[in-house]
């Protein structure tokens, strides 16, 4: 039987994108079980070695065009698609992006297939392929680091000031290490007077949040219910050997528009203008806020920029010193995220009476990690888990029928469902993206 070729192209989006689709020891069981054959274009900033990939049976290759298939991880280049080819990949399109709609079009014009790791999909509409803990693990990591350089930017220094950076560690492991030494000093020495309670706030309680709190569990925490944050902040009761997490769900942050209205979650979901926005209570509550909720404009904004100028009024000394926005949607949920970051350039300070962002840590308002690609600081651990998850679905998509009908591709659907782009037309659930693409 003829073997499939598959393509895996080197990413070069940025300089810390290392992550890979597929590491080598699922390549050589994919090649030992079925009728395929893996080039990967060789590339010095992947996470895993050419030579590992060499020594597994794949073949090193700069030149893919003889692949039908080709898998990445994130954006690929205009130039560099070809026609009628199969790319796979996260690329950003599904909400009509404008940034990559001149990507969307391109792929149009040759009569490409998109498929979308983020849109497949189980029945129950879960997805089954994503990094939403490793962007959870990263994004409490670098939301502890800021908070430390923030309160050496105010003249604090603290135990905090020892975390560093994701990216600053070697890997998932020693970041672990060094949240577990910042515990035993909490436990032991207890914080800073002024900082205590030590509270950090969660808006979600998804895979984004559970990887942050995976991370913040490692502190000696205690967690608080929302409805008695308040209370429980002005009991004096609280230990500064202690650290204190308040999990928001939906039902904690909107509240009904018609007064007497009974909060229904499945009714929020169909109908989110039945709702407005009743998060700003607990902001006073807070040192850090972490976010990890999917948001689109049909749902309320959670935290404005009038809750913000009320906050940080100038009379005001707010305890609420760092936003984490892990969820990284600009002009989305949190009025502060202005403008996505990346691990260079990591955060900002949100002015809320100019609506504007100030690089560093120094300013009035709070300071804001909004880095848009968390999981590639700890691409080892990102790789193998998204590798793991991808493997099974390889074997489908290399044997489909791309010659025929997008009804006859014969692809399963939590495949098919992914499918943006078939020989260059949107499909039926994409149909909405034409006017974009047009625009």
């Amino acid at each position: 039987m003829k073997k499939i070729a598959i393509g895996i192209r080197r990413e070069d989006i940025n300089p810390w994108e290392k992550r890979v689709p597929l590491i080598p020891s699922h390549i050589r069981e994919l090649q030992r079980n079925h009728p395929l054959e893996f080039r990967l274009q060789p590339s010095t900033q992947r996470i895993l070695r050419d030579a590992d990939y060499a020594a597994e049976g794949a073949r090193i290759d700069e030149d893919l065009s003889s692949c039908s298939i080709l898998f990445a991880i994130k954006e690929i280049p205009l130039p560099v698609f070809a026609k009628d080819k199969v790319y796979v990949f996260f690329s950003h399109t599904a909400k009509g992006q404008p940034h990559n709609m001149p990507m969307l079009k391109r792929m149009t014009e040759l009569g490409c297939t998109l498929i979308d790791y983020e849109k497949m999909v189980d029945d129950q509409g879960r997805r089954v392929l994503f990094f939403g803990r490793q962007a959870g693990f990263a994004g409490m990591m670098d939301t502890l680091w800021s908070y430390g350089q923030a309160l050496k930017a105010d003249g604090l220094g603290t135990a905090f000031a020892a975390i560093r950076q994701t990216i600053r560690y070697l890997n998932l492991t020693e970041a672990r290490e060094a949240v577990q030494r910042l515990g035993r000093e909490i436990r032991d020495n207890g914080l800073d007077p002024r900082l205590v309670p030590f509270v950090c706030g969660f808006a979600g309680y998804g895979h984004v949040s559970l990887g942050a709190q995976e991370i913040f569990d490692l502190l000696p925490v205690e967690e608080v219910a929302p409805r008695d944050l308040e209370a429980f902040v002005k009991s004096g009761n609280a230990s500064a050997h202690r650290a204190y997490k308040v999990v928001f769900k939906e039902e904690d942050m909107v509240l009904p528009r018609e007064a007497g209205a009974a909060f229904d979650l499945q009714d929020y979901y169909s109908h989110p203008e039945k709702y407005e926005a009743d998060f700003e209570r607990y902001l006073p509550h807070l040192n850090i806020l972490v976010n990890g909720i999917y948001w689109t404009p049909r749902y309320p904004r959670f935290v404005t920029q009038d809750a913000l100028r009320r906050l940080y009024a100038p009379d005001v000394a707010p305890k609420l010193r760092v936003i984490g926005d892990v969820s990284c949607d600009v002009d989305g949920s949190l009025a502060s995220t202005v403008k996505a970051t990346d691990p260079d350039h990591p955060v900002y300070v949100y002015d809320p009476y100019q609506g504007r962002a100030l690089d560093g840590f120094e300013g009035r308002g709070p300071v804001v990690m909004a880095v848009y690609n968390l999981p590639a600081e700890i691409p080892l651990e990102s790789s193998v888990f998204f590798s793991q998850a991808l493997k099974p679905h390889v074997p489908a998509i290399a044997t489909a029928n791309y010659d025929g009908t997008f009804a006859d591709c014969r692809l399963p659907d939590v495949v098919k469902r992914a499918v943006i782009l078939f020989r260059g037309r949107l499909t039926p659930d994409y149909a909405y993206l034409q006017e974009r693409i047009d625009s």
